[in-house]
């Protein structure tokens, strides 16, 4: 197997064999980490089976990410290079833990039985309280929000910002069709790889449509969230698409939606004022009309990500033909209406 300079496997004792840890290190590394050392066979409970990981096969690398109540390294597990995240639950909040264990549970579920080229190929996982492991691949690129704030604002060429918003589209769709909802999507949820192609990841508060119900008692990311989720309503697979209108405002900008505003106050504007990012007054007419109906405040005026992907088609098309499409496109009259009439007329011949 190839050598990586940055894998720390850990042995059955909770010490790391590379280097020498310091003191703090070592008590962060063991409290993370014990949990998951087994003597070298497969942990499996009853019901796992099918997408227990063999932690004998894993080696756990650098931290390159942190959440709330996880963390996610770079590894490699069974010669495959992975991301791996470690879910702790705290030993002070019983109501915490039994949340994070559902989550978890919940996550693995849905990630083991998705697979489409823009969403995050699931490998493995591990459920041993109070730590839990979900083992996916890993994108050399990282985070799609890393990656904008990189970016001049403004300066993403647009061929790219279809490019991109196409693979999250077609993501979401598939996402859709499974009767699943993301209800996080964002740029920090979606990660890049060495090609440029965008996949949606972090399935901790998906849900199926099915089971999700009303959002009391949520914890999304505000500057993201539909309105309806943010007054805890009610909500269906249109919070997606709300979500989807703010993360192409920002491959358009390169920016922080409410960047001037805490979530909280973000969270007040756009409930009570109806506020939305300021769209530049570069942006392209097609984008504009698209973003518009997306966060549209009406969940029944927002798109499916069907016609998402197909509008994001047509313009990819067009871009072909006229690489000033986007520059001097100019909607005239109803264009879903015009797209479909041909249609009716055939079937009515």
């Amino acid at each position: 197997m190839k050598k990586f300079h940055w894998l720390k496997q850990i042995s059955n004792d909770g010490t790391k064999l590379k280097r020498r840890l310091s003191l703090g290190e070592y008590k962060r590394a063991v409290s993370w980490s014990k949990y998951l050392v087994s003597s070298g066979a497969e942990i499996k409970g009853e019901e796992e089976e099918e997408w227990s990981a063999d932690m004998s096969q894993l080696l756990i690398g650098n931290k390159f990410a942190s959440g709330r109540h996880s963390r996610i390294y770079r590894g490699v597990y069974k010669q495959r290079d992975v991301a791996i995240k470690l879910v702790s639950q705290p030993e002070e909040d019983g109501d915490l833990a039994v949340l994070l264990e559902k989550q978890f549970t919940s996550e693995v579920a849905l990630l083991f039985r998705l697979c489409h080229p823009n969403i995050i190929t699931f490998v493995g996982a591990c459920k041993k309280p109070p730590v839990f492991c979900i083992i996916t691949e890993y994108l050399a690129g990282g985070s799609l929000r890393k990656y904008l704030h990189q970016q001049e604002p403004n300066s993403l060429p647009l061929n790219l910002v279809l490019k991109l918003a196409l693979d999250i589209a077609h993501g979401m769709l598939y996402l859709h069709s499974q009767g699943i909802l993301h209800r996080d999507l964002k740029s920090e949820n979606l990660l890049l790889g060495e090609d440029m192609c965008v996949k949606v990841a972090d399935f901790g508060i998906s849900c199926l449509e099915s089971q999700c119900g009303s959002a009391k008692g949520f914890t999304g990311t505000y500057r993201w969230m539909a309105p309806e989720m943010i007054k805890e309503k009610h909500h269906t697979r249109k919070v997606d698409v709300y979500s989807f209108g703010i993360v192409l405002w920002e491959l358009l900008t390169a920016l922080t939606p409410f960047d001037n505003m805490t979530p909280e106050q973000a969270a007040f504007a756009v409930c009570q004022k109806n506020a939305r990012p300021p769209l530049p007054s570069t942006c392209p007419v097609a984008f504009r009309r698209l973003i518009n109906r997306c966060w549209s405040s009406n969940p029944n005026r927002r798109p499916h990500f069907e016609e998402i992907v197909d509008i994001l088609e047509n313009f990819a098309a067009s871009l072909e033909q006229d690489p000033e499409f986007l520059l001097s496109y100019t909607p005239s009259g109803d264009h879903t209406l015009l797209r479909w009439l041909p249609k009716c007329i055939a079937v009515k011949n």
